[in-house]
């Protein structure tokens, strides 16, 4: 898919000869992506489903609210990340800005957010890791992707939530998409939320992640006041 959203046209050799398998191997992974409606085949090779939303989009990007807040969020978050860093962008609209904002530099980017996946997919300097999974609105989560989040090696992981609250932590309200969350806050080194203003203090219907499990909260302008139950309990703000 990766070739697919950078190329738009692959033919069967080419993709046997880049990923060092058969063609045997190559047209059966070809049929199984074609039965989920992201490729369509063609003879000797395989094209975009849908060239105008690279194939894998069921909408163009979405129109971000709130822009200004996470475009700060994001530039923050640019100055932490250096080249050949192995970092996750979790999925969200935060996530996105930081993936549009991202130099081409040799950096890895696990991400399961299909929005980012094509941000990304042009800045041939960065090795772009998808693990995968069934879609879930714009992201690609399951158990499958989940273990395959746990076998990598990744030095900070960029975390996205709907509410975060003193007591009740991150939260979201999609469960579908808890456990790949869980399995990047549970490999990384560096766990970062990155939320903005408007967020704190609220609650949303799940739980994912307690406030001791972050390694610190990447925000905009957060008030005082807001700020104080959060550093009183040991959180981390920038």
């Amino acid at each position: 898919m990766e070739v697919l959203l950078t190329k738009k046209e692959v033919t069967v050799a080419e993709l046997s000869d880049k990923l060092g398998v058969t063609g045997k191997t190559i047209r059966e992974d070809l049929t199984r992506l074609e039965e989920q409606g992201l490729i369509a085949r063609v003879h000797g090779g395989a094209v975009l489903a849908q060239s105008d939303q690279l194939g894998i989009l069921s909408s163009k990007a979405p129109v971000i609210k709130h822009a200004a807040e996470k475009a700060s969020i994001a530039a923050k978050v640019i100055q932490e990340i250096l080249p050949h860093d192995i970092i996750a962008l979790d999925g969200g609209s935060t996530t996105l800005e930081i993936a549009r904002h991202l130099e081409n530099q040799p950096l890895t980017v696990i991400t399961n957010d299909v929005y980012i996946i094509s941000e990304l997919a042009s800045k041939d300097m960065i090795r772009l890791v998808v693990p995968g999974g069934h879609r879930v609105r714009n992201m690609l989560a399951g158990p499958e992707a989940s273990s395959y989040i746990k076998q990598l090696n990744i030095q900070k992981a960029y975390i996205s939530a709907t509410g975060i609250h003193p007591q009740h932590g991150l939260s979201i309200y999609t469960g579908e998409l808890i456990e790949f969350k869980r399995a990047l806050i549970e490999t990384a080194r560096e766990v970062i939320a990155v939320i903005n203003h408007h967020k704190f203090g609220q609650t949303a219907l799940r739980t994912f992640a307690a406030l001791d499990e972050l390694t610190r909260i990447i925000t905009d302008d957060l008030p005082n006041d807001i700020a104080k139950p959060y550093k009183d309990a040991g959180v981390v703000i920038v």
